[in-house]
């Protein structure tokens, strides 16, 4: 369903795309719900041309941005070549994320406490293109998308040690303990799970 609408010139109703498609209207509109949901399509009201209330308009967003983009390239090919490469390729993984982790964290305001340095990880991964969704206390969050999926279904260990080893680093950089996180590829249907639980600690042993 996503695939048509971002094939598409432009906003289509639910009831164009059952026609095209072959389905039934309201299976459509179920997957187009869940797309909005997702973020991964917008909705509007289409302009009022008589009486009754006008229909949905439904169209695919732009996922990937720029930065998103210049990302998924660069870690792509980082993972790919430690696959290939390394005796190690795990423990490289994670420390390659690391050292990223640390440079991003230091382009962002330091939070100051744990709390903070939790809800800043989950800002990032946002911006890194994860679309992430946290419990109330961010301490397990669900990453709803990955900019490197073909590359993560490929070499899962590899590609998702990166993504840890950049959430340890921001943590570290942000004084908050992050031995006790742990990342689970594929844990959900649609989703990772990362497990922040041990990121409640200041570095030094001060609660959050």
């Amino acid at each position: 369903m996503l695939d048509q609408l971002a094939c598409l010139a432009g906003p289509v109703t639910a009831a164009a795309l059952a026609e095209s498609s072959g389905q039934h209207t309201n299976t459509v509109r179920e997957h187009l719900d869940a797309l909005v949901e997702a973020g991964l399509a917008t909705r509007e009201r289409a302009e009022s041309s008589g009486r009754g209330r006008p229909a949905w308009l439904y169209a695919a967003t732009e996922v990937q941005q720029p930065v998103v983009r210049e990302y998924a390239g660069l870690a792509t090919a980082l993972a790919m070549q430690l696959a290939r490469t390394s005796a190690h390729p795990r423990d490289d993984a994670v420390e390659a994320g690391r050292a990223w982790g640390e440079q991003l964290a230091s382009e962002r305001v330091a939070p100051s406490s744990p709390a903070g340095a939790r809800r800043e990880v989950v800002d990032l991964l946002t911006g890194l293109g994860f679309d992430p969704t946290a419990d109330s206390r961010v301490q397990t969050v669900r990453l709803r998308q990955c900019p490197l999926i073909a590359a993560a279904r490929e070499e899962p260990e590899v590609v998702c040690s990166v993504h840890l080893g950049i959430v340890r680093g921001a943590l570290e950089s942000w004084h908050t303990r992050s031995d006790e996180t742990s990342l689970v590829p594929f844990a959900e249907p649609g989703a990772c799970l990362l497990h922040l639980t041990g990121a409640t600690a200041r570095t030094g042993g001060d609660q959050p």
